[in-house]
């Protein structure tokens, strides 16, 4: 499996120092790749439920720090060489196709096409209207907006002419240097699943049990059938947050959190379920914690898998 770790682009630790920091740090420690995450602006009250919270609320503050993702993935990918740069993942609706296309297109082009997409339709109404989209249309829209985005990686000239956007032939270049963007699609539910095996490259699953994990798959290939598909083509990558103790926790708790066994015995699920990537995340209080927590995975951990 491939190794990712969420960058400190949010919180406390959100500065020019500590991403430099830390990427060089992740690249040296082996890591293959470095992920970020997608808010704009929220209100200070949100009466959107949040889908990986038992109780639906979303912790962050208003006045907490969090830079741009795009930007951010630009910045790390002049400071390093080898480490990949993913979304985890970018919200289509917070932005217009075509522009997402150009921008994600030339951060392709000047990493050296170190860049993995990772999209969805989003959860928060009030950020979504906020910036102009329609929340309760965002999967069509979202559709339509991939299929926008793929034409315009792939054809020296673009037109298209759908339900949320029309234009004549157009432009949009550099091109990626692969000729085209790896695409994981991220979501748990039907129409989430259809979209992976109609867009994605793979699926993006966040905080999420081997368990339901071995359900979602069956969902997932089921669908893959359906549009004939070879469901051996979907990468899947697993979100999840990491937490190490000293002593093993309950049946309770949430995977990669507990001992040492504990999170070992997860990732030996997720990779026998055939996960190809898993993104790590730890708490953002304090930078040195952060990257001892990865230094502990990588010399504990990840050489038993």
């Amino acid at each position: 499996m491939d190794w990712g770790i969420h960058l400190p682009h949010l919180g406390r630790q959100a500065s020019r120092q500590a991403l430099l920091d830390f990427a060089r740090h992740a690249d040296d420690l082996g890591f293959h790749s470095g992920w970020v995450s997608d808010h704009i602006a929220w209100p200070k009250e949100i009466h959107s439920k949040y889908p990986y919270t038992d109780d639906g609320s979303f912790a962050p503050p208003m006045d907490m720090p969090w830079l741009d993702p795009i930007g951010t993935m630009f910045f790390v990918a002049g400071c390093t060489t080898t480490l990949k740069l993913g979304s985890t993942v970018l919200i289509l609706g917070y932005r217009p196709p075509v522009q997402t296309a150009k921008a994600i297109a030339s951060l392709d082009v000047v990493s050296g096409g170190r860049l993995i997409l990772g999209v969805g339709v989003g959860w928060m109404r009030e950020e979504i209207e906020l910036l102009g989209g329609n929340y309760d249309r965002r999967g069509a829209w979202s559709d339509e907006a991939l299929a926008v985005m793929r034409a315009c990686w792939r054809n020296a000239r673009t037109a298209h002419h759908g339900e949320f956007f029309s234009f004549h032939e157009i432009g949009v270049f550099p091109k990626p240097t692969r000729g085209d963007i790896p695409i994981l699609v991220g979501g748990h539910t039907e129409r989430a699943l259809r979209r992976v095996a109609q867009h994605g490259d793979g699926w993006h699953a966040a905080f999420i049990t081997p368990a339901a994990l071995a359900a979602d798959l069956a969902r997932l290939k089921e669908e893959c059938a359906r549009q004939r598909r070879p469901h051996d083509q979907v990468t899947v990558s697993v979100r999840a947050g990491l937490s190490l103790r000293s002593t093993p926790l309950g049946p309770d708790r949430k995977p990669l959190q507990g001992s040492r066994e504990q999170v070992v015995e997860d990732l030996v699920a997720f990779r026998d379920l055939g996960v190809d990537s898993v993104l790590l995340e730890t708490r953002y209080r304090d930078l040195q914690e952060m990257l001892g927590i990865y230094e502990t995975f990588a010399r504990e951990i990840r050489p038993r898998l």
